[in-house]
């Protein structure tokens, strides 16, 4: 049972101080009667993505009069980090939290345990496993970014009248679902059909190249660029994980001397994939939006702890979905999208 005192003894004296949790230690910061309490826990404090959701956790935690608690770990996959952020969480007598699960998994006990104390749990970006562990996830619709720079090479290479040989660059062998949404979401937006939903390569067009695997970096991609033009040199279009994929491609087939032939896509949204599109190194990218996903998982938490009321999903998924947006600076009709310029002042990292 929840100890009555602890929302006022665990609670802390400044306003969004943050802590930074690594491995067996955390920051420390004083405590006393203060504002309630939210958490955002994250992968790592570095990647830019996690950056920007600090941000945005920030800016709604100080607009809500909420005290903000951030934690990260050293690296993505280290659950244990994420562990201890919930059990530190529990003790400030925290309202709620958001989280990005490095293990969706083996987070899954320690999230029961804080819906013991009657803390709200969003995942923002990746779900828990099972999604429902948690009572909500804020996220992007994976398939849809991966739907739209789909239909945008579709009706580029319609209108070009040349036909695609797509090389498909995903993230790992693992067939996580972010992997699998974005690859089959890309397929399904050209026109091309998919084998099972929930796997990545069972497909037997022939316009499909080959694919390979890039760990969503600039090294990744070009080793896998690389090796997807041994197999098959005729190669035009390019899927990308993401926009870190994209640019390891994209000095591949410059290296190759191909880069003036082949269009490659992506999904990111981030300020150096933004500044490939306007410089024509990417042909079309989806921003995602992770500001938003923080701010709207505050708001969220705040709302709760004043009437108990539990986000919504969005009608006809089963999650936030918060939104996705086609960015290039060669438009295509029927596929609505905005260009780099408006990309520029929308994109993180």
């Amino acid at each position: 049972m929840r100890d009555p005192t602890m929302s006022k003894v665990g609670r802390l004296v400044a306003a969004g101080c943050v802590m930074t949790l690594a491995v067996g230690s955390a920051a420390a910061c004083n405590r006393g009667s203060g504002e309630d309490v939210v958490g955002l826990i994250t992968k790592t404090d570095t990647n830019p993505f996690f950056v920007q959701m600090k941000k945005g956790a920030q800016i709604e935690a100080k607009k809500q009069g909420l005290e903000l608690q951030t934690f990260a770990g050293k690296q993505d996959g280290d659950n244990e980090s994420q562990v201890q952020a919930i059990e530190n969480l529990m003790s400030f007598g925290a309202k709620g939290f958001l989280i990005t699960p490095n293990d969706s998994k083996a987070i899954v006990p320690s999230i029961d345990k804080a819906h013991q104390q009657k803390m709200l749990v969003i995942a923002l970006d990746t779900p828990v496993d099972p999604p429902n562990a948690a009572d909500a996830t804020f996220a992007t619709d994976n398939y849809q970014a991966g739907k739209l720079i789909g239909q945008w090479s579709k009706a580029k290479f319609a209108k070009d009248g040349k036909q695609a040989k797509i090389a498909m660059l995903d993230l790992n062998a693992n067939q996580v679902s972010v992997d699998v949404k974005r690859d089959q979401g890309f397929l399904d937006g050209f026109g091309i059909q998919v084998g099972d939903p929930n796997k990545i390569g069972d497909e037997n067009d022939p316009r499909i190249a080959g694919h390979d695997v890039t760990n969503g970096d600039e090294d990744g991609g070009r080793t896998a660029m690389e090796n997807l033009m041994q197999k098959d040199p005729s190669i035009n279009l390019v899927y990308t994980i993401n926009e870190p994929a994209a640019a390891g491609a994209y000095q591949a087939l410059k290296n190759g001397g191909k880069d003036k032939d082949v269009t490659i896509v992506s999904i990111d949204g981030g300020c150096p994939g933004v500044d490939n599109v306007s410089k024509g190194v990417i042909g079309a990218t989806s921003m995602q939006f992770p500001l938003k996903m923080a701010q709207l998982g505050v708001e969220a938490i705040a709302q709760f702890a004043k009437d108990g009321t539990k986000p919504q999903a969005t009608p006809g998924k089963d999650f936030y979905d918060t939104g996705t947006q086609l960015i290039t600076d060669d438009p295509q009709a029927g596929v609505e999208a905005k260009d780099s310029t408006w990309g520029k002042q929308n994109c993180w990292g």
